[in-house]
């Protein structure tokens, strides 16, 4: 990161006290972000001081209970957070909604007792989470070693894993069926991270394989373990229940994020620098003037106003759940889904349209690598192509066509 970002984050000398406030900060973050996202993108650099600032400016601790020192925000604000940062930099904003994610899926797989233990040691040391569980490869293996789990394999994606303070690791015991949650600090010999992540976009995201070898876990700190006399018994909880929807709608704001900054960066530069036709019938003394250019970005804002507002009629959903989240229904939780699956799919397409069509708005020399316009594109291009959203169109036309909800899978 730049020296003018870093310092930056020091005169944070208060702390936002409501979800306005705590946006107005994330504003802050994303436009220190904006100033080298370009820069850092090509220079393929660990995000270690974009973290760092992150957690100077007290955005990692945003869900975390307020009698630790966390700010103790709903999942509406945590959202409209990730997707104002990401607006500067995507790739840091992927990283803290996958932060969110892990950070909250105690909640949903511990124990009362392992909740309050992890929120409590998370929100006071401001841990970062980075995640070893991607449903595509093979499961992590679990052997059972006395009063420990051992948790060894290796996964092709560990999204901030690199630049995390701990990491949640996923696997299933051998001999069962049963999934076991655990989250381990990341600096350990067991913990090794291939350094592999090359794509297209999304490149200071520290995405790339971890292998797990031999990590051991207490069984009381596994999520699901309960004590009964003097054995562990393991309480299975429906894990992609709930946070599949809620990371599957963290991509959603995620490309709306992007696609906001890519669009706040284009008028910028039509503004400043691009040059009206000197051929037009009409000629004006700034491209700014010119109805096409008008008529183009009109057409954009108002396609991102709406991928916006779905994504806000997703978060309410969300909230209604988590209100009564271990009374949830079938029926309210296949419902989210398919808002959800919804939003995603309208805020790629806008994302991938606006990041094409910036260009016929900014002119020719938009196009120099100093410019930058391409990460936009780039970035939604490649997060988008997580899970084929083909098959989210096709849940919500079965919910519209049928009436059918889509039943949970590690993707819906």
């Amino acid at each position: 990161m730049s020296v003018t970002a870093r310092e930056a984050s020091s005169r944070w000398t208060t702390t936002p006290s409501t979800a306005e406030e705590w946006l107005a900060r994330a504003r802050e973050v994303a436009t220190e972000l904006a100033v080298d996202a370009v820069a850092r993108d090509r220079a393929n650099q660990t995000p270690t001081a974009e973290v760092q600032l992150l957690k100077d400016s007290g955005l990692v601790t945003l869900l975390g209970p307020t009698e630790h020192g966390g700010a103790g925000q709903s999942w509406t604000t945590a959202l409209r957070v990730v997707r104002a940062v990401s607006a500067g930099d995507g790739s840091i904003g992927q990283l803290l909604g996958y932060h969110y994610l892990w950070a909250w899926a105690a909640r949903l797989v511990g124990t009362p007792e392992q909740i309050a233990a992890v929120e409590e040691a998370a929100t006071t040391n401001q841990w970062f989470f980075g995640g070893a569980v991607n449903p595509r490869d093979a499961d992590l293996t679990i052997r059972i070693d006395g009063d420990d789990l051992v948790y060894s394999g290796r996964k092709s994606f560990s999204t901030g894993g690199v630049v995390s303070d701990v990491t949640v690791l996923e696997g299933v015991i051998e001999g069962t069926g049963d999934h076991a949650f655990a989250i381990v600090p990341t600096q350990q010999p067991g913990i090794r991270f291939l350094g592999d992540w090359d794509s297209l976009g999304q490149r200071l995201t520290e995405s790339g394989g971890v292998v797990i070898d031999e990590v051991r876990v207490p069984r009381a700190s596994a999520a699901g373990f309960v004590r009964d006399g003097e054995e562990y018994v393991f309480v299975p909880r429906t894990y992609n229940s709930l946070n599949v929807p809620l990371i599957q709608l963290i991509f959603a704001n995620l490309y709306v994020g992007i696609a906001e900054g890519a669009l706040a960066t284009a008028a910028t530069y039509t503004r400043d620098t691009t040059r009206a036709w000197p051929y037009a019938g009409d000629v004006k003394t700034r491209a700014s003037e010119e109805f096409y250019v008008q008529e183009a970005y009109g057409d954009l804002r108002s396609k991102l106003w709406a991928a916006e507002a779905l994504t806000e009629r997703a978060a309410v959903l969300i909230e209604e759940i988590n209100a009564h989240a271990d009374a949830v229904t079938a029926e309210e939780r296949g419902e989210a889904a398919v808002v959800i699956a919804a939003a995603k799919q309208v805020a790629i397409d806008v994302a991938l349209e606006i990041g094409t069509r910036v260009y016929e708005v900014t002119g020719a020399r938009a196009t120099a690598s100093s410019v930058g316009l391409d990460i936009y594109w780039r970035n939604v291009r490649t997060h988008s192509l997580h899970d084929p959203i083909a098959h989210k169109r096709a849940e919500v036309g079965r919910y519209a066509l049928l009436g059918e909800l889509p039943e949970p899978t590690w993707y819906t």
